[in-house]
């Protein structure tokens, strides 16, 4: 096989790996990242991190006597901030691939 391109295969390969590290790179500054996402007019806010842990629950008072109301607020905001990270993410991620979908990579 040799002549068929193996330093081709071996260049490509190169910058597979500096691809894959330059991702867990970014995976990881997006991790310690916070994302804050509210409903209800601020009623509500969420701090979740790059790597969806919800770092802080803030729930304004005067919401706090509906418990059915309160739900949903914390249900949207909750929804809102993975949203948040998770386009955020997606967007860091196509930076470093091109938008070359890597399966399994992120």
């Amino acid at each position: 096989m040799k002549g068929m391109g193996g330093g081709g295969m071996q260049a490509l390969m190169r910058q597979a790996n500096q691809m894959q590290t330059r991702m867990k790179k970014a995976q990881e500054e997006l991790a310690a990242r916070e994302f804050e996402a509210t409903s209800g007019g601020n009623a509500v806010k969420i701090v979740m991190m790059g790597d969806y842990k919800v770092k802080s629950v803030d729930i304004q008072a005067d919401v706090m006597s509906d418990k059915e109301m309160l739900q949903d607020l914390v249900a949207t905001a909750v929804n809102e901030a993975i949203r948040v990270v998770k386009t955020t993410s997606d967007s860091e991620m196509a930076k470093i691939t091109g938008g070359f979908s890597m399966p399994g990579m992120f």
